[in-house]
């Protein structure tokens, strides 16, 4: 692990990943108002922390790079769509994502909504238009589908969008706020690592321990996002702090202070590490991801 150097790993994968997304967007009209709303939304400083971490996972269970990276891409679509309709007035009402105007700012409502209906539309064209080189393919891509689509509908991050809004101006227990989180935010981060195993030829066994290290960092990076709210720093973040205590949000650091958050974080990604003690050397992105969880800046 000490010699692994996550910032070289992240540059090469995010520069796969940015090249892959470019080539499906320019597929498309460019002359169309939506299309130009995904792209903005789309391309840019996002961390691509989802499609990263399913082609580390496909790495760890022996899988490529090539295995998933369309796979990588749609979820970076569904975690981009869910961005466009968090923003939106009727939601988060946020002006600033990704270091620039959201995308309701820079087009208008009706524009991102579209942009955001369109990106999940096309996320699962994508997904669906995979050619399976043979019959287990097929089925191991139909589990791909279906693991993608509960993590992304209303039994997932939906629901967990949904209770966050029900939630604001009430002060949860920190039981009620984990089941919001785990579905919110964990549900696609726990699909993408999934899927990226299922492709690469996991086991039962890898697949179960992969899922408890999903599990514990989704939380976490949750947990570190409602640390930055409080004390991030907006020009390095690329979108406002401050914004939960505006919205009489319940957080972690509301809950049990900022310190305490920090040492929670920790325990998380404690817990992801000893489920990866299972795994090789080729697991090592997934160890420097868990720390790069709680170290981040953004």
């Amino acid at each position: 692990m000490d010699s692994f150097d996550l910032n070289s790993y992240l540059f090469s994968k995010r520069k796969q990943i940015n090249q892959t997304i470019d080539k499906i967007i320019d597929q498309t009209s460019n002359s169309s108002v939506v299309v130009s709303a995904m792209r903005h939304s789309l391309v840019g400083e996002g961390k691509r922390i989802r499609p990263v971490l399913c082609i580390a996972a496909s790495r760890a269970v022996g899988g490529q790079t090539e295995d998933v990276i369309m796979i990588a891409c749609a979820l970076e679509m569904i975690h981009t769509y869910s961005l466009i309709h968090d923003d939106l007035p009727a939601m988060d009402d946020d002006d600033l994502r990704r270091g620039k105007p959201t995308c309701h700012i820079a087009f208008d409502e009706a524009t991102a909504i579209l942009a955001g209906d369109a990106l999940l539309t096309l996320a699962f064209e994508i997904l669906s238009s995979i050619e399976p080189a043979d019959k287990n393919n097929a089925l191991k891509l139909l589990r791909v589908i279906d693991t993608i689509a509960k993590a992304a509908g209303y039994k997932g991050m939906i629901e967990g969008q949904i209770k966050d809004i029900a939630a604001e101006g009430k002060q949860l227990g920190l039981e009620d706020l984990e089941e919001i989180h785990v579905l919110k935010t964990g549900a696609l981060i726990e699909a993408s690592i999934i899927t990226g195993a299922i492709l690469g030829n996991g086991s039962f066994e890898q697949i179960e321990k992969l899922k408890i290290y999903a599990k514990n960092i989704g939380l976490a990076f949750q947990v570190t996002d409602d640390i930055l709210n409080v004390e991030g720093d907006p020009v390095v973040m690329g979108k406002n702090i401050g914004t939960d205590q505006a919205r009489e949000k319940s957080t972690y650091p509301s809950i049990l202070g900022i310190e305490k958050s920090k040492e929670f974080a920790k325990n998380l990604v404690n817990n992801a590490l000893q489920a990866l003690e299972y795994f090789d050397k080729k697991s090592d992105p997934l160890r420097a991801i868990a720390h790069y969880t709680i170290d981040r800046k953004r």
